[in-house]
């Protein structure tokens, strides 16, 4: 913890009741039985569900991120930087929804009101991003002993002296009790809310229940803040090799990008979210955040053992006799853990790395069209960070029941506040300076779409990658895909069916396979001409082939 420690009457709080200032885990987790908002397993998981059903606002809330309770405060200062005009593909609402900043007062005098009246409020003393020159602290205040748990488990741990932190903190409340009454009358939709200020360098909430809120706020903030700093804000995971090779993964959830990067061969970064400096890249966080839904015990055998330790956190989780039941999906699809990295072997406790060496774009695509390695040139790079495909599954938002194709540029639209052009510039640039290769490898489906084919076997996705970062697709035999352009790869010594690096050949009708092919070929197509109107001719030509 700091010298000294933040004193939350500076927020306007007065506290009626205790406050307890980082408590450790035992405490939290005692604190959160004893309150009725979580039960322990045999194993020590403290295991909460975040569910609950409203006539209004449907079945199943809070058991995913809920995008449009999300807001951020229309300051004039930062107006034109904000991409205004994004919308989420399937709900063609604003990803980023504007607040006002006199309305966003009020609900925030309302929420610490509130709060101020509550038995007991909790603060955690966190640090934001392992690369101390661009740390920030993270003062993460509540009234729930669980979600001071679960920012114990998800951010850094905030060291003894700040005077080597040179950025002003970052506060996060977070009040799931809370609720605004009359939402309308301050153009919510809902009676919940997370409002982000990046002005002020400060995100409440209250009425979410959702764990994963408090921590894509926290990325979505510091995706405005570091760029302004020439740093790539990047969701992905990353890792390295014994010699310091860095390898990233970009990846929207479900990609597998938590599997992939904690690889039991090479040391973990981080799994979720990461910046690109100058000087190489580091992790925002501490922690994983990892989904479970039938998670297997040998594949996946880090997570797997690192959900069971005494302080993790496994939100939605059935229990089966006191044990977890990981295949039971009757609360959510969408079932997480939080842990902090060091549960997993071969974590680096630094948190930082050189620069990659190599960077793979990981898509579930439920057409079960797209090769399963790729190997992309530089504008193919650009054209597939800016397309940023895959196939939303089931339970990651609210509404979210079967793969639904979609397109979130950067790899994390929702949380990629400024102009998305900024972040690809970024990208571009460190490619170039840093001779980084890039691979496009489906996490999806083979055999067919979903529903018919199955998902491609994630030993066999480590192999690949692996390859990759051997250095051995540098020389591999590649094909050019007909429709999508993409440079294959077609020959991997490290996997026991070749066939499968084409994937019509996995398919029973190959004239199938070439309509879903020419069909999500002209989703690519229509969807970046839409987007990225003013793109580059050489970025724009990097995509599908076929004509429509």
């Amino acid at each position: 913890m700091p010298n000294k420690p933040f004193n939350i009457k500076q927020l306007g709080i007065s506290p009626k009741g205790r406050v307890f200032v980082d408590l450790h885990v035992g405490a939290l987790i005692t604190n959160s039985v004893r309150r009725g908002e979580g039960q322990l397993s045999r194993n020590g998981t403290l295991v909460i569900t975040t569910k609950e059903d409203h006539p209004r606002y449907g079945k199943g809330r809070h058991t995913g991120r809920s995008p449009r309770d999300r807001y951020i405060v229309d300051h004039p200062e930062i107006h034109e930087h904000i991409d205004w005009e994004i919308k989420d593909a399937q709900t063609g609402r604003p990803i980023n929804q504007p607040i006002d900043p006199d309305i966003a007062d009020k609900l925030y005098n309302q929420l610490i009101n509130y709060l101020s009246e509550q038995p007991e409020i909790y603060l955690q003393h966190r640090l934001l991003c392992a690369d101390r020159m661009y740390g920030f602290p993270l003062y993460f205040i509540s009234d729930s002993p669980t979600y001071a748990l679960f920012a114990n488990n998800i951010f850094r741990d905030l060291p003894y002296t700040t005077k080597e932190i040179p950025n002003d903190p970052v506060t996060l409340i977070f009040v799931p009790s809370f609720r605004v009454r009359n939402p309308k009358k301050y153009g919510l939709n809902s009676n919940g809310f997370v409002i982000i200020d990046f002005l002020k360098q400060r995100i409440f909430s209250g009425g979410m229940k959702y764990c994963g809120e408090s921590k894509k706020a926290v990325f979505t903030l510091l995706n405005y803040i570091l760029p302004f700093m020439d740093v790539l804000p990047m969701h992905c995971g990353a890792n390295k090799g014994e010699e310091g090779d860095v390898a990233l993964f970009f990846g929207l959830s479900g990609t597998g990008k938590t599997s992939l990067s904690s690889d039991p061969r090479r040391k973990l970064i981080g799994d979720d979210e990461h910046g690109w400096s100058p000087y190489g890249v580091f992790n925002f966080e501490g922690g994983c955040y990892a989904k479970l839904i039938n998670l297997d015990r040998i594949k996946e055998r880090g997570i797997w053992e690192a959900v069971r330790k005494f302080g993790a956190i496994a939100e939605n989780v059935v229990l089966k006799d006191g044990y977890l039941d990981l295949s039971d999906s009757t609360i959510t699809e969408n079932t997480r853990a939080a842990y902090p990295c060091k549960y997993t072997e071969n974590v680096s406790f630094t948190g930082v790395g050189e620069h990659p060496k190599v960077i793979f774009f990981l898509t579930a695509d439920a057409f079960g069209v797209l090769p399963p390695v790729s190997r992309l040139r530089p504008e193919q790079a650009m054209y597939h960070f800016l397309s940023g495909y895959t196939s939303k599954l089931a339970g990651t938002e609210v509404g979210v029941k079967d793969p639904v194709p979609t397109f979130s540029p950067c790899f994390g639209a929702p949380f990629m506040p400024l102009k998305l052009t900024r972040y690809a510039e970024l990208l571009g640039k460190r490619l170039k300076e840093h001779e980084t290769s890039v691979y496009l490898i489906n996490t999806g489906w083979t055999e067919g779409p979903f529903g018919e084919g199955k998902r491609i076997n994630i030993e066999y996705s480590r192999e690949m990658i692996a390859a990759a970062i051997s250095g051995e697709f540098e020389y591999a035999k590649t094909e050019i895909h007909e429709d999508l352009g993409l440079e294959m790869v077609v020959n991997c010594s490290r996997l026991p069916d070749q066939l499968m690096l084409r994937p019509w050949k996995t398919w029973r009708n190959v004239a199938a396979y070439r309509d879903k092919s020419k069909e999500l070929s002209a989703l690519f197509i229509k969807n970046f001409n839409e987007k990225f109107p003013n793109a580059p001719k050489e970025i724009k030509e990097a995509g599908p082939r076929i004509k429509i």
